[in-house]
């Protein structure tokens, strides 16, 4: 089968690679019919996210149907079902699963060894994403294995496209609980910082959850211009100060609620902040970049809360513990418990609350992945969210 294949930094193939197998009974392959490029797959193309091998096949945003499975599959799947594959892979029994905390679950790491000495304790294995989350086989191909496939899918209806539902695998129920977990209530301002796709997808999810305004920052002029048509006030932080703005909307007292959708590669607008965070880097004693975070926790009224759904994979510096502790500031992080909100979700869509194909900007086919790789991650030809066909 043809996939997009990882082969060091800045260099995505698309190779032929042996077709999956089933290697457990509760299996399944799939034939993807559509797939994307996640903003987090940008780390693995510009290589800062570290347990990347060489041959790795990539991608964790897909769906497609279900051609085989292993007897253990029986009865939650058929053959020929239209699916869409959760990012995260569950095994739907152990006791985080249990409590919808499924993006870290205990058994689907296969490398759980390696996450417990980085972490402390494992995280959920992950598809195309790292053999710190288990080295699974990404999505960014004609077919997947999708191992504990009884629990690691999400139905859809038959009615809606592919378009329609292709992000309840990640970015709608990452933009979703990302919002959820800020706890948003009708007098609150939401502050966002970025506005690509998961950007877009926490705005739309903090106003169906009553937000009384939502402010994204951003410098994208195409991005800025997406979040506006979805009801957002913008600021653009290469020609303003967030800082200023921030308050002049909240009447000197900031956001209640901050929400970091960029994450480890944030870039500050402040050039002698930028440049201190990439000398740290190039001397590898920070690996993720914090400008986001230290502007968030700056500006965040107190007694507020800071909700992360931006990945980080390492170690920040200068981070402000001084302003996070006395301000009396709630943090929340975590990759997504995708299966707690897609009931809910595909129900919203479905009743036309809400479309999330409004992000796709370029569609093409797999074998085009390799330069979209590179035209996503620039911000060029006004590109904010590829769809890709095998």
């Amino acid at each position: 089968m043809r996939a997009l294949v990882w082969h060091g930094t800045e260099d995505i193939r698309c190779d032929t690679v042996p077709d999956p197998k089933i290697e457990d009974e509760r299996d399944a392959i799939i034939k993807v019919t559509t797939c994307a490029i996640c903003g987090s797959d940008l780390h693995l193309y510009d290589h800062v996210m570290p347990g990347m091998e060489k041959g790795d096949v990539m991608g964790h945003e897909f769906m497609g149907e279900v051609v085989e499975m292993g007897k253990g599959v029986n009865g939650a799947l058929r053959k020929g079902e239209r699916i869409v594959v959760p990012f995260t892979i569950i095994c739907g029994e152990c006791d985080q699963c249990k409590r919808g905390y499924f993006s870290v679950c205990e058994r689907s790491n296969r490398n759980k060894h390696v996450a417990d000495k980085v972490f402390g304790h494992t995280t959920a294995g992950l598809f195309g994403y790292t053999h710190l989350t288990g080295g699974y086989q990404g999505g960014q191909a004609e077919y997947v294995r999708v191992p504990f496939a009884d629990k690691t899918h999400i139905k859809v209806p038959e009615h809606l496209s592919d378009e329609q539902v292709l992000f309840l695998g990640d970015i709608f129920p990452t933009g979703w609980q990302a919002a959820v977990q800020a706890d948003i209530q009708p007098t609150d301002t939401v502050a966002i910082w970025g506005a690509g796709p998961v950007g877009q997808m926490t705005l739309r999810s903090a106003l169906l959850l009553g937000a009384k305004q939502v402010v994204c920052i951003d410098s994208v002029p195409e991005r800025l211009e997406m979040v506006r048509a979805g009801g957002a006030i913008t600021v653009d932080n290469a020609q303003e100060s967030v800082v200023e703005r921030l308050n002049e909307l909240t009447d000197g007292k900031g956001p209640e609620k901050c929400i970091d959708a960029v994450g480890m590669e944030a870039h500050s607008p402040r050039a002698l902040e930028h440049a201190y965070d990439r000398l740290k880097q190039a001397v590898m004693l920070e690996s993720d970049r914090a400008a986001v975070l230290r502007e968030m926790i700056y500006v965040c009224r107190p007694a507020g809360i800071i909700s992360i759904p931006g990945v980080y994979g390492g170690l920040v510096d200068k981070l402000p513990m001084g302003a996070l502790m006395n301000k009396g500031l709630t943090i929340r992080t975590g990759q997504t418990h995708v299966n707690r909100w897609t009931d809910d979700l595909v129900k919203r869509i479905d009743d036309g609350q809400t479309d999330p194909s409004f992000v796709i900007t370029h569609r093409v086919r797999l074998d085009q992945g390799p330069e979209m790789y590179k035209t996503f991650r620039d911000k060029k030809d006004n590109c904010i969210k590829v769809v890709l066909r095998p």
